[in-house]
């Protein structure tokens, strides 16, 4: 499956638009454990982060909303049902949050 590229309103930072994934069910990344990033996600020297932390899973999903430009980021990295659950609390670029809303309308109301 492909993810679609948002259009050139929805940026996640300049000149980069927002990768969002066609469905939210396409997104099966993991849902426990520890993940580590790649670099180019994630520049920092600490880049594991422990899913059972909600601070951890939190600031790992905004960076991956932000920072990807590959689908298969989304669906090795994200997963669908945690994504709805935890949406109003994720602190994301208007482009990013607007971007997913038009897409997967459900977000809204998450």
């Amino acid at each position: 499956m492909q993810a679609t590229l948002a259009t050139a309103t929805h940026l996640a930072r300049p000149g980069r638009p927002v990768v969002v994934a066609r469905t939210l069910a396409e997104l099966t990344g993991p849902t426990g454990g520890v993940v580590e990033l790649p670099v180019r996600l994630m520049w920092s020297s600490e880049r594991t982060f422990d899913l059972a932390e909600p601070d951890d899973l939190l600031w790992l999903y905004e960076n991956v909303l932000r920072e990807t430009t590959r689908a298969d980021d989304l669906r090795a990295l994200i997963d669908g049902r945690t994504l709805r659950r935890v949406w109003r609390r994720l602190n994301l670029p208007r482009g990013v949050r607007a971007a997913w809303e038009s897409r997967h309308r459900g977000l809204r109301t998450a």
